[in-house]
């Protein structure tokens, strides 16, 4: 199912995208028509002012998010060992990507009960290989659909399940807490694209917050990459649910249909980054379609944020060009030069995702500080695919392509 045309997020870009265009004919030809200074004059400077309202409001909520799982978040104490879970790996055909992330496997996760979902036959060695046969129907489709079948048809004797993507290559953890749901974190290693690295280094800066997901009342997001789950509670959710983005869509169900506890650990999961740009834009583009047709799960609350996240992700590529039309704008704009204050503070800020991202790895090299100076280049091809996703949704999933090359970070 599409996302309506007339979706709040829909809404407020096209008004944002319109404000932009108004702007820039008052800037370039203010002073060639009266209709020009006494009617779009004052709707492009009100317009100016509410695109810079949203994406403060964006910035603040996640400061906001960052400091208060700071000063609240406190690492969630071990209940169950690394034994006490059933493992499935989820892929469509990726035998060698398959075979390394099982080769790196701890000892002590999921012994004897290793799984590989795939959507064709492949042969794995030290996991059980299940197809999912094509005549098997369900809501959901895709990944969606392959979890469901394994639901439906590997029974779990252990207290939780491990799901991992294809490429993620687990590190040695403690064990599971005592939470229905348990989210790892990840950490995206270098394939082959430095910009599509950079791209990823923004994300698991923003992604900073999602540490303090286990405080508010909904996460906003989830990984799939690498998520435990109480079997009895997969069993009351199911997978069975048309979405793209079904492990987000399944934590929110069980959060809001089940009172499920979903907790984030400190633990981290190695996966790939994206080995291209072109991949990179494609992934974004299904990440914000699945959640623009999806908002309607969350309670009518969250609404105006999720829409007002995504519109501001979505026009990160024309900030730039934000920033080019204030240098220009006129001093009759009510509170200009505060404005410009604001647009280049906002657009400053911005790089403390990236600085957030590059500590997050203990160990990345100096070189990757070159994205500072490209940092517009970096934020525009991070956000391009979202803003293409808000214009034309993809109609199915397609797994980012990965690489099985020795993976180094760069």
């Amino acid at each position: 199912m599409r996302a309506s045309p007339f979706a709040p997020d829909r809404l407020i870009a096209g008004a944002f995208a319109l404000a932009l265009a108004v702007a820039t004919v008052v800037v370039l030809h203010g002073d060639l028509h009266p209709f020009v200074d006494t009617v779009l004059r004052p709707v492009a400077y009100a317009s100016l002012w509410a695109f810079l309202g949203v994406y403060a409001f964006a910035t603040l909520f996640w400061t906001y998010e960052v400091l208060t799982s700071w000063r609240d978040y406190e690492s969630p104490e071990v209940a169950y060992a690394p034994t006490e879970c059933q493992l499935r790996i989820l892929t469509v055909d990726a035998e060698a990507v398959v075979q390394k992330t099982v080769d790196a496997l701890p000892a002590d996760v999921a012994p004897g009960d290793r799984h590989v979902i795939a959507e064709e036959p492949i042969d794995v060695e030290g996991a059980t290989v299940h197809v999912v046969p094509d005549d098997f129907e369900s809501r959901a489709s895709d990944k969606g659909r392959a979890l469901e079948w394994a639901r439906r048809n590997v029974p779990c004797e252990r207290e939780f399940v491990l799901f991992l993507d294809e490429d993620s290559h687990v590190r040695p953890f403690a064990g599971f807490p005592d939470a229905d749901i348990v989210q790892f974190r990840e950490w995206p290693e270098y394939t082959g694209s430095t910009l599509a690295f950079w791209c990823e280094l923004v994300r698991i800066g923003y992604q900073a917050e999602q540490q303090g997901f286990g405080l508010p009342d909904v996460p906003l997001y989830a990984w799939g990459g690498g998520i435990a789950v109480r079997a009895d509670l997969e069993d009351l959710v199911t997978w069975d649910y048309p979405t793209l983005i079904e492990d987000t869509v399944f934590v929110w169900r069980a959060v809001l249909e089940h009172d499920a506890e979903y907790v984030v650990t400190t633990d981290r999961f190695r996966n790939q980054a994206p080995p291209s740009i072109r991949e990179l834009v494609e992934q974004r583009r299904r990440w914000l379609s699945g959640g623009l047709r999806d908002e309607p799960v969350l309670p009518r609350r969250y609404w105006a944020l999720y829409a007002f996240r995504n519109v501001t992700w979505a026009f990160s590529p024309v900030a730039p060009f934000l920033l080019l039309v204030v240098g220009y704008l006129p001093g009759t704009m009510p509170g200009v030069h505060l404005y410009h204050v604001l647009s280049w503070g906002l657009f400053a800020y911005a790089l403390v995702w990236f600085v957030r991202g590059w500590r997050y790895y203990d160990d990345i090299g100096y070189h990757h500080w070159l994205a500072v100076p490209l940092y517009p280049l970096v934020v525009a091809v991070h956000s391009i695919g979202a803003a293409w996703g808000l214009v034309d949704e993809p109609d199915t999933f397609r797994a980012t392509e990965k690489t099985t090359q020795e993976r180094e970070r760069d």
